[in-house]
C-alpha cells in the first residue's frame, strides 16, 4: 500500500487501496483516486485531510510577529533541541480529520488571541513556538496515518509527501521522527518504481508532485499520449530516518494528544 501526503497551507493524505473501497470508521473519507482511462477500473483511496499546516507558519509571522519570513522557520527552529514541552495544537476553524471537531480551537496561551499554546514555562522562547508549529504538522499526519492503519489493518509501508514544506529538511527529519519511518526524497516514477522503496516516506525533487501527476495521467489518455508512464525512470534520493526511540515517540504523541483533547469545547459561543 501507498500513503502520499501533500505538505502545503493545508495537508491531505492518501491511502491508495488499489480497486477495493473501504469504508472508514474512523473518520476518514472514501474518494476516487484515479481512473486510468474508460475501460480501467477505478483505483480508490482513504483520505483524511489537515485544516492548518503551512498556514500556521504564516499565523506566526503575520499575527504574533514570531518571525519575519517563512523560509526563516528551519534555521529558527534548530537552534533549539526541542519544543521546551511546547504543544501548539492549530484548530483556528476546528480540526479536520479524524476529529472533525469544529468547535475545537488552537491551545496556544498567547494574550489577545484566540488560540492558545499549552506547556508554556518561564523558559519558553520564540524558538519553542516555532518548532512546535512544526511538529503539529507532523502529528497531525500521524493521527490521519493511525486512523489509516486501523481502517485497513495494513501498517504503513511508504509515505510519499509533496508541497512546498517539503523543501524543510527540518521538518523531513522530524516527520521521520514522529512517525516513526524513513522520509526519502524521490522524483518522478510509476507504481513499480516505487515498489523499491518499502517502508519508507518519500519526498520528490518536484514539490509540486500532486499537480504534476494530474497533468501526467492527462498526457497519457488515450488520443493525447505524450506521457509514456512506464518510461519514467526513478533518480537518487534524500533519506531522513528516524532519530527517536519508539518510548520517545510514543511519549511526545501521548502529550499531543492530551493538547488535542483540551481544545474541543474550546468554543462555547453558542450555547
Amino acid at each position: 500500500m501507498i500513503k502520499d501526503i501533500a505538505l502545503g497551507q493545508m495537508t491531505h493524505l492518501w491511502h491508495v487501496n488499489v480497486a477495493q473501497r473501504v469504508k472508514s470508521t474512523h473518520g476518514l473519507l472514501t474518494t476516487v483516486a484515479y481512473q486510468m482511462g474508460p475501460s480501467a477500473a477505478p483505483v480508490y483511496a482513504l483520505e483524511g485531510s489537515v485544516g492548518v499546516a503551512g498556514a500556521a507558519l504564516g499565523w506566526l509571522r503575520d499575527n504574533i510577529n514570531l518571525l519575519q519570513d517563512i523560509s526563516e522557520t528551519e534555521s529558527l527552529a534548530e537552534t533549539v533541541g526541542g519544543t521546551g514541552d511546547v504543544y501548539f495544537v492549530p484548530a483556528f476553524s476546528g480540526l479536520y480529520a479524524p476529529y472533525w471537531q469544529q468547535d475545537a480551537r488552537g491551545y496556544v496561551q498567547i494574550s489577545h488571541t484566540h488560540s492558545v499554546i499549552c506547556g508554556i514555562t518561564e523558559d519558553t522562547t520564540q524558538l519553542h513556538i516555532i518548532r512546535a508549529a512544526l511538529e503539529a504538522v507532523c502529528f497531525q499526519t500521524r493521527d490521519i496515518l493511525e486512523a489509516m492503519n486501523k481502517d485497513c489493518g495494513i501498517p504503513l509501508s511508504k509515505l510519499q509527501v509533496d508541497g512546498g514544506m517539503t523543501t524543510n529538511n527540518l521538518l523531513m527529519q522530524l516527520q521521520a521522527d514522529l512517525i516513526g519511518i524513513s522520509v526519502t526524497v524521490e522524483q518522478l516514477n510509476t507504481t513499480s518504481a516505487l515498489a523499491n522503496y518499502a517502508t519508507e516516506a518519500v519526498r520528490p525533487v518536484m514539490t509540486e508532485l500532486t499537480s504534476l501527476g494530474a497533468a501526467m495521467a492527462a498526457g497519457s489518455a488515450a488520443g493525447i499520449e505524450v506521457w509514456n508512464m512506464d518510461s519514467i525512470k526513478p533518480v537518487p534520493c534524500d533519506s531522513f530516518k528516524p532519530r527517536i526511540s519508539e518510548d520517545e515517540r510514543d511519549q511526545r504523541y501521548s502529550k499531543w494528544k492530551m493538547a488535542v483533547e483540551r481544545s474541543f469545547n474550546w468554543d462555547n459561543s453558542k450555547v
